[in-house]
């Protein structure tokens, strides 16, 4: 008797966690995943956040790249991930695969309007067609995916074949993201930074006209390093395998050099990379590219003075995601 009441009373109290666990753990909090630390995906969603009140006990916090999210809302683990991706993006095509129920949230016309008013970021409608998931076009905002690159290490010589090669050789990536390389979208992102001067002689050659301050560069042909670094971002993202593709091909036309693509923790390690001397090249949304240079946000204090534009890569989109099953229509309902 004893047993059976012992048994019992375990049985009730495993219904009762699973039950939790089926409403975003202990205490009914939502499980969100926001990026990864020291990156512009986890600041922007802590903006995003903020937007609709939602404090940090809120909700329960998971520090993860975009792949190990979309990996984690599959398996239940996760109720919602924000990402600032390509579209259409690949993990979350890859995620309705698997999960079959893949909802998307849009932002409030007066979360955008703070998000707008708080950050470089601007309004985006995603066409309904992006995701055959979709049933109206969701509202969002959006930024640039940008690539700097360090005036220390990077000579006026190499800027240029830098970003010749990104725009003219664009059609050797298989990346789809790659197909925003060109010479119309070349100065995207690049508003209020300073210009590596030989991607500024690259665009003007092209009859662009570049109006940004040009940046000064250290770096000297002659004593030019042999290995640069690329950083990119985590494995699961957009920056990783876009980067890797840019390396080879760089690798491919450019003499005397190699690029390697590293992963990273993306925009705002990149840029401290940079700053510090230990990174070469970097991608990064131009939202805190801006920041850097002015040493405000995450670089108060740390302002970044050695870092140029040298190219636009490709519109970045916030993208927010849950699962049907989760019952979750909206960022408000991370509150209750």
């Amino acid at each position: 008797m004893y047993l059976k009441k012992r048994f019992g009373f375990i049985a009730v109290i495993l219904l009762v966690l699973l039950a939790l666990a089926a409403c975003g753990g202990a205490g009914g909090k939502k499980r969100v995943a926001i990026g990864p630390p020291a990156s512009e995906t986890n600041t922007t969603s802590k903006l995003i956040l903020k937007a609709y009140g939602i404090k940090d006990g809120d909700y329960e916090e998971f520090q993860e790249g975009f792949g190990d999210a979309a990996d984690g809302v599959q398996d239940g683990n996760i109720d919602v991930s924000i990402g600032i991706l390509g579209l259409p993006a690949g993990n979350i095509e890859s995620l309705q695969a698997s999960a079959g129920d893949v909802k998307m949230l849009e932002l409030s016309d007066k979360a955008i309007q703070y998000i707008e008013e708080n950050s470089g970021y601007k309004r985006y409608t995603i066409p309904k067609d992006t995701y055959d998931f979709l049933d109206s076009d969701i509202e969002t905002v959006t930024a640039y995916a940008i690539l700097m690159g360090n005036t220390n290490t990077i000579d006026e010589e190499l800027g240029y074949e830098l970003a010749k090669t990104m725009i003219e050789k664009a059609s050797e990536n298989t990346h789809a993201q790659a197909v925003h390389m060109t010479l119309e979208n070349a100065l995207e992102g690049a508003e209020g930074l300073p210009i590596h001067p030989g991607a500024k002689k690259y665009y003007e050659e092209q009859g662009l006209t570049v109006d940004n301050p040009v940046a000064e560069v250290k770096a000297d042909k002659a004593d030019r390093k042999k290995e640069l670094i690329l950083g990119t971002g985590s494995q699961g993202g957009t920056y990783y395998p876009l980067g890797g593709e840019m390396a080879n091909i760089w690798n491919k036309h450019l003499d005397g050099v190699n690029i390697t693509n590293t992963e990273t923790g993306a925009s705002i390690e990149n840029l401290s990379s940079i700053r510090d001397n230990n990174m070469d090249l970097g991608m990064t949304v131009h939202v805190p590219a801006l920041a850097a240079m002015k040493g405000e946000g995450d670089f108060k204090g740390n302002k970044v003075e050695n870092a140029a534009f040298i190219g636009h890569i490709y519109p970045e989109v916030i993208q927010i995601v849950t699962r049907e099953k989760t019952g979750i229509k909206s960022l408000e309902d991370l509150k209750k």
